[in-house]
This record gives structure tokens, C-alpha cells and sequence, in this order.
């Protein structure tokens, strides 16, 4: 829920602080860069003090400075706690699947069901509740996340067994050393130019559609409705019929299209609004079925693979707010759309160009419980 609750607050942290789009975007840059960088320690932090550790500092530093962001009077220092907010965030989805899977009682399969469920029902319930928050105040939702994440710091706490430290200690360097692996770096350069695209449209499409907290939040709502329902029904469905890369190649090409679509209609707010909805069916079936491909695109551990993909993609997401904002205060509303489209179609390209080392993945498989294990990744 936590990473929905946010994004109607953008226009009115905007107007309310007098900040820019390209100053409020950095809310996503600073949280995404942070990110990024400390995926690559996240490993060695969790082999060395274990997972329920790991999970426990990481949601109390979000609980810490999520509640200092909705205490700042400056964007400046919204910024700066995105960016700790976004080092908690880090440690926590690092291990979140893997705690999970292992604290199960019941089988493997039926504790991934329970997550995807309950991953899906939260980011389309996080940005209604942050647009009903957001209508009582732009401070609302940073309080809402700190409460709800104080909830499951208590959960996890009392609740959650204790775990060891890892066996093998991993080492930071290992995630970078995975890139080497040409089948892994193509589809972590697929999910940065991809991610352009995504956060284009997570981050700048609430600025040209001038409404209110709420409906934005019933707008964004529905696009959680959407990525939540292909994620878990249509993508492995379509894997099962078509193979992992054509069917990743075919989402990314629609949502490209859908981008284009908006900026050719950035002035029209109703377009705006179906074209947010339509692109979370696309993102949905992507954001499962890449997570997929990056498990099995290299011979190497999930958590290392992972860490590595993650470290690029995020990136991409750090970059592209503050470059959606910029374009559209100095040029017009339309370049950011565009821009998003053309990036994503990048990403058609570089994926194409792994046909031959990613040829394991071209072929109708069943859809495997790997993905799971980077999911919560895949859609912070």
C-alpha cells in the first residue's frame, strides 16, 4: 500500500510547497536512487545479521522517515527523506518473499498465491487511500505509510520467528560481477529503458491532469486494479501459450503505444485517465513475466540475480521523473510521453537483440514460482 500512497500528493505538494513538477519528481529520484545503490548491499546485510533483522531495521527506517517527510515544510527536505525512505525500503523488499516463503506452514505454491494476492490487493488499495488521506492534507498519506508500516514493524516483530544469518556470507561485489552475464545485462538495460516509460507515467501524468488527491487516487486505483489482475491471471497464462520474451516484447510495444497515445492527447484529461487504467494491464504482464526472465536469464543465485537487476533498473527510475518534470515545465506536456514511449520502444529493441542468449525463455512454459521471489522489487 505503501507505494501507492504517495502519488496523488504530487499536484498539491506542488502547490502548496510552490515547487516545480521537476522539484516535486525528485521525491521518485531520490527514493529510486537510494534504492538502486543499496540493492547491492542488501544480500550482504541479510547473510550477515539474517532476515527477520533485516526486515525489522528496514520498516523502522521507513517508519522514521516517512513521518519526518510528512513533517518538512520544504520539498527540499521531502527529497532527503525520500532518499532514507528509500534505504529502508531497500532492506525490506530484499527479503520480504524469501521470509515469507520460508515461514510458511503451508506448501511453497500456496504462500506465493497468498503474497501475489495480497501484493495485488495492496498497490490498488495505496493510492485510494492516499487520495482520500491527500484530501485532508498533502501531509496525510507520509503519515499513513509511517502507521502502516509501524503495524507490520510490530507484526513482524512479535509474530515473525526468529531467523539465523545465512550460511554463506554474500559479498557486495557479486551482483556486479552477474552483469558479465550477457543474457542477465540485457534484460536489466530492457528494464531501465522500460522503467523511463513507467515512471513518465507514475511520476509527471498527475500534473496535466489537474484534478484533485481523490480522483487521482480513483484514477490510479484503477491502474492498481489492472496491473493486479494481469500480474497474477493473464501473465502466466500467456507465458504458458506463448513463451516469456514474445510476450514481454508484445506488452512493452502496447505500452509504448499507450504512452504515445497520451502525449498525442496530453491536453485531454479523460484520455489521460484510460490511458493511466489501460497501461496497467500492460505493466501487470510485464512487470511478472520480466522478474521471471531475470531468474532464469543467468547461471547464478535468485538473490544475486536479482540485486543485479534491480541495481540497473532503478536507474532508470531515478532518472526519469525529474527528466519528465523538466521537459514538461520548458517544452510542453506532451515531450514526457513521448520521451517515455521512445524509451520503451528502446527497450523492444535491446530485448530483440538477446534472442539468441535468452533463447531458453522464447518457448510456452509453465509459469514458475521464481518470479515471485522479485516481485515486491519489480513494482517499487
Amino acid at each position: 500500500m505503501g507505494i501507492g500512497l504517495v502519488d496523488p500528493i504530487l499536484k498539491p505538494i506542488a502547490e502548496q510547497l510552490h515547487a516545480s513538477p521537476s522539484q516535486v519528481s525528485l521525491l521518485f529520484t531520490s527514493y529510486m536512487a537510494v534504492i538502486g545503490v543499496a540493492m547491492l548491499i542488501t544480500g550482504a546485510v541479510s547473510s550477515r545479521i539474517g532476515a527477520k533483522r533485516t526486515l525489522l531495521i528496514g520498516l523502522a527506517i521507513i517508519v522514521v522517515f516517512s513521518a519526518l517527510a510528512g513533517l518538512s515544510n520544504s520539498i527540499g527536505m521531502i527529497v532527503a527523506f525520500r532518499a532514507g525512505w528509500g534505504l529502508g525500503n531497500a532492506l525490506f523488499i530484499a527479503t520480504a518473499l524469501a521470509t515469507i516463503v520460508n515461514s510458511a506452514s503451508g506448501s511453497v505454491a500456496q504462500a506465493i498465491i497468498l503474497y501475489e494476492a495480497a501484493l495485488g490487493v495492496g498497490i490498488a488499495a495505496g493510492p485510494l487511500v492516499g487520495g482520500e488521506l491527500g484530501t485532508i492534507s498533502w501531509r496525510g498519506p507520509f503519515f499513513g505509510v509511517a502507521v502502516l508500516m509501524t503495524i507490520a514493524l510490530a507484526a513482524t516483530a512479535f509474530l515473525l520467528p526468529a531467523s539465523p544469518p545465512a550460511p554463506r556470507r554474500t559479498s557486495i561485489i557479486e551482483p556486479l560481477k552477474a552483469l558479465r552475464h550477457r543474457s542477465l545485462a540485457t534484460v536489466a538495460v530492457t528494464a531501465l529503458l522500460y522503467n523511463f516509460g513507467f515512471f513518465t507515467l507514475l511520476a509527471f501524468t498527475p500534473f496535466p491532469l489537474e484534478m484533485s488527491a481523490r480522483q487521482i487516487g480513483l484514477i490510479f486505483f484503477g491502474w492498481g486494479i489492472g496491473l493486479a489482475l494481469t500480474s497474477v491471471f493473464a501473465a502466466p497464462r500467456l507465458q504458458r501459450r506463448f513463451g516469456t520474451i514474445p510476450v514481454v516484447l508484445t506488452s512493452l510495444v502496447l505500452f509504448g503505444a499507450d504512452l504515445a497515445v497520451m502525449g498525442v492527447y496530453a491536453h485531454h484529461r479523460p484520455v489521460l485517465a484510460v490511458g493511466v487504467i489501460v497501461a496497467g494491464l500492460f505493466l501487470g504482464v510485464n512487470n511478472t513475466l520480466i522478474t521471471e526472465a531475470v531468474m532464469a536469464a543467468a547461471p547464478v543465485e535468485r538473490g544475486t540475480a536479482s540485486a543485479a537487476y534491480s541495481f540497473v533498473r532503478f536507474s532508470g527510475g531515478a532518472v526519469a521523473p525529474w527528466l519528465a518534470g523538466k521537459l514538461g515545465e520548458e517544452v510542453n506536456i506532451q515531450l514526457p510521453f513521448y520521451v517515455g514511449a521512445f524509451a520503451v520502444l528502446l527497450a523492444v529493441g535491446v530485448l530483440a537483440s538477446g534472442w539468441k542468449p535468452l533463447s531458453h525463455l522464447r518457448t510456452p512454459t509453465a509459469h514458475s514460482e521464481a518470479e515471485a521471489e522479485a516481485l515486491t522489487s519489480a513494482d517499487a
